[in-house]
């Protein structure tokens, strides 16, 4: 994977049409989350290729905020995936088998969370940044003050 393209992704939509984009960044903006720092520490290798990282113990804080999104966006109609959530940081596509050496450990502070939408152009596929939110602490009035 391409470094401007790693993202850890809450919800997948899909192609939708870009008369959403109003409506989704609408959803977000009412999106409630405390920051967190996700450690990914697993590498793992699915039947379909696709290695990844992944949490061996996912914050509870990424997990509710993953959840609301999800029922936000159902609550609107959009439909999306059914499989359960599993918070990954991918890294290749097409892998055989998982590489013989040992997992590295990421310790990613996050503090926002953006939409973004997929293009495909020759040298592959890119993702642009269409929003972004930030995380608050729960105590924190700053959402409703700006």
């Amino acid at each position: 994977m391409a470094t401007r393209n790693l993202h850890l992704t809450l919800a997948f939509l899909g192609q939708q049409p870009r008369g959403c984009v109003a409506e989704l960044k609408a959803i977000a903006e009412n999106l409630a989350g405390e920051p967190f720092t996700l450690r990914l520490d697993q590498l793992r290798c699915w039947h379909n290729g696709l290695l990844h990282l992944a949490p061996d113990h996912p914050p509870p804080a990424l997990l509710a905020l993953a959840a609301n999104l999800q029922d936000g966006l159902r609550a609107a109609g959009f439909a999306i995936e059914r499989r359960p959530f599993h918070p990954h940081l991918t890294l290749a596509r097409h892998c055989p088998h998982l590489p013989g050496a040992a997992a590295p450990t990421l310790d990613w502070p996050v503090n926002q969370f953006a939409l973004f939408a997929s293009e495909n152009t020759a040298s592959g596929a890119h993702y642009r940044a269409l929003g972004n939110w930030p995380l608050l602490p729960q105590d924190s009035n700053e959402r409703f003050t700006q």
